[in-house]
C-alpha cells in the first residue's frame, strides 16, 4: 500500500487554482522529489498534505486513510512531519531547546506530576535531552546544543530544522527546499546527510529542491508541477530528456546531472 496517495486534488484562492487535479503517489521507503518553476504549486502541495489548507476538492490519503481537512497537528501525531520554505525555529530558545519540545510531544506525565517536579518526570526530562542529542548529532550540531538557534549560520538552522522534524518521528518527512542558500558544496553535503536519515530511520520523503544535483542524486523517482498541473513523472533519467520539463524548468541547454 502507498504511504501516501494523492487523488485528483484541487486547490483554488477564491478565483486563483494554485493546483488543479493533480494526483501521485509514495510507496513507503521511498524518495520522491516535487520539482517545478516557482509558482508552481509545489509548497500548496505541502500545506494541502500537512493539514495548512484543506482541498477545494479531491482526497489525501496516508496509509489508506483520509487526511484532508484534518489540522496540522492532527497530521502530525499521524506520523507527518516537515520543514519550511522559510526556517522556523524558536530562536530565542537553544538549539538543544528546539529539538527537546519536538522530542517531548512522545513523552506522557500529568500536569500534577510536572507541577510538583515528580521523579518520573526528572527521568522523562533528562531522557528527552538524551534523545534531543542524539539527533542533534545525527546532523552534526551536537556542539552547538547551547547556542542560541538564531546564532547559528543559515545552513545549520536548516539542519536543526532537520533534526527537529525527526525528533517527532514521522513516517513520512516533508522537506521544503532544504538546501535553499547553500553553496554547491554544502548542497551536495545536505545530500548526504538526507540520505544517511533516510537510511538510518527508514523515513519515506517527499523533497521540493530547486538545486538539480541534490534532487537527481537522491530521489527515486520525480514529479513536476507547472502552473499547478503536473507537467511529467519519472525516474531521474526520464525527467532529465522530457523535452517539456527541458522548455518550463530545466532549461533547453540543462547538462545532465547523471545518467
Amino acid at each position: 500500500m502507498d504511504i501516501l496517495e494523492l487523488k485528483a486534488v484541487t486547490k483554488a484562492f477564491g478565483g486563483i487554482m494554485a493546483c488543479k487535479d493533480v494526483s501521485f503517489s509514495i510507496k513507503p521507503g521511498q524518495i520522491l522529489g516535487l520539482i517545478g518553476p516557482n509558482g508552481a504549486g509545489k509548497t500548496t502541495m505541502f500545506n494541502l498534505i500537512t493539514g495548512v489548507y484543506t482541498p477545494t476538492s479531491g482526497s489525501i490519503l496516508f496509509q489508506g486513510q483520509e487526511i484532508a481537512g484534518e489540522r496540522p497537528d492532527q497530521v502530525v501525531a499521524k506520523g507527518i512531519a516537515r520543514t519550511f520554505q522559510n526556517i522556523r525555529l524558536f530562536r530565542n530558545l537553544s538549539v538543544l531547546d528546539n529539538v527537546c519540545i519536538a522530542v517531548d510531544k512522545h513523552v506522557n506525565y500529568s500536569f500534577g506530576a510536572a507541577l510538583f517536579r515528580l521523579p518520573n518526570v526528572l527521568k522523562c526530562e533528562k531522557e528527552v535531552r538524551r534523545q534531543a542529542m542524539e539527533y542533534l548529532e545525527e546532523v552534526g550540531l551536537a556542539d552547538k546544543a547551547a547556542a542560541r538557534a538564531d546564532s547559528l549560520p543559515y545552513g545549520l538552522q536548516r539542519k536543526l530544522e532537520i533534526a527537529r522534524a525527526l525528533a517527532l518521528k514521522p513516517k513520512l518527512l516533508l522537506l521544503d527546499e532544504p538546501a535553499a542558500g547553500m553553496n554547491p558544496e554544502e548542497s551536495l553535503d545536505l545530500a548526504k546527510l538526507v540520505r544517511r536519515i533516510h537510511g538510518r530511520y527508514s523515513v519515506t520523503i517527499l523533497l521540493i529542491e530547486h538545486h538539480m544535483d541534490v534532487v537527481m542524486e537522491l530521489c527515486d523517482n520525480i514529479f513536476v508541477l507547472n502552473f499547478g498541473l503536473k507537467l511529467a513523472e519519472g525516474t531521474a533519467e526520464d525527467i532529465q530528456n522530457n523535452p517539456d520539463v527541458l522548455k518550463a524548468y530545466l532549461g533547453e541547454g540543462y547538462k545532465r546531472v547523471r545518467s
